[in-house]
């Protein structure tokens, strides 16, 4: 999957179309992503001992990894592709500028 963890991301399909954030989970086998404030969704709590009055929740859904795209350094969206470093080592790049993406986690 070319999004990582910390990523800033643009929302570019959907209700939520044009709205940025960082992506805070990835699931590769669902092919989704979870961004802040993106897709926030309510859930009703019974109450429980711990929590006697119940309650109205609310969380960040994951969407389709598909309807966001990588933000550069120039607030601009790019795809992302692969290159090898000078050492050898597979890195992240632009598409659009061929820059390496600093950031993100594995």
């Amino acid at each position: 999957m070319k999004i990582k963890t910390g990523d800033t991301v643009k929302v570019i399909t959907g209700h939520y179309k044009g709205t940025t954030g960082k992506v805070t989970s990835v699931n590769p086998t669902k092919n989704t992503v979870t961004v802040e404030g993106v897709n926030i969704a309510k859930k009703a709590n019974k109450p429980t001992q711990a929590n006697p009055d119940g309650g109205i929740t609310q969380f960040e859904a994951p969407i389709n990894a598909s309807n966001v795209m990588v933000v550069d350094d120039n607030n601009a969206v790019s795809r992302v592709g692969h290159k090898f470093d000078k050492n050898g080592n597979k890195v992240r790049v632009y598409k659009t500028t061929g820059k390496e993406i600093k950031g993100g986690k594995k």
